[in-house]
């Protein structure tokens, strides 16, 4: 179901041709790499957590991870991943297939800076076998009322 929506999300906006599917798992950056024949870096990843009540989706590159102290700074609060449950109920795709398409209303989205690295990135497409190409200006469209945050940092940052 969650496949669907996001599927659905994407040809109501003319981007069915970059839906890609695998016969094997993409759950994973490094899977999805590896299925997609790209690297783990260009991988779209959705972070969720919960910041005073509201369900947040920070999409960050594959190699990135969130850095408490930029965190903190952003969103004033310390970073509280929803759980595998929370993020079915309150984002409305699976843990493995979490993306910024055909989500739940009033989940903010944020896209991470070490993004803007790439011309194409590939975020997951509702399940755990799915992506879609994109470049980062593509996926910023599709994502109304993002916003851009400096939550993470890369490889080369530690």
């Amino acid at each position: 179901m969650s496949f669907e929506k996001a599927k659905a999300y994407l040809e109501n906006r003319g981007f069915a041709d970059r839906i890609l599917t695998f016969e094997t798992s993409s759950a994973t950056v490094e899977l999805a790499a590896a299925a997609v024949g790209t690297e783990p870096e260009k991988i779209a990843k959705s972070l969720t957590f919960s910041v005073n009540g509201t369900a947040v989706m920070i999409v960050c590159a594959g190699d990135g991870k969130v850095s408490n102290p930029k965190y903190k700074a952003c969103f004033g609060t310390k970073a509280k991943m929803l759980t595998k449950e929370e993020v079915s109920e309150l984002i409305g795709h699976d843990v493995g297939g979490v993306c910024p398409f055909g989500i739940n209303e009033n989940v903010r989205v944020c896209l991470d800076n070490g993004l803007r690295r790439f011309e194409t990135v590939y975020p997951a497409c509702g399940s755990g076998n799915s992506a879609v190409r994109l470049s980062v200006s593509e996926l910023e469209a599709l994502c109304p009322g993002a916003e851009w945050v400096d939550v993470c940092k890369l490889p080369e940052e530690e």
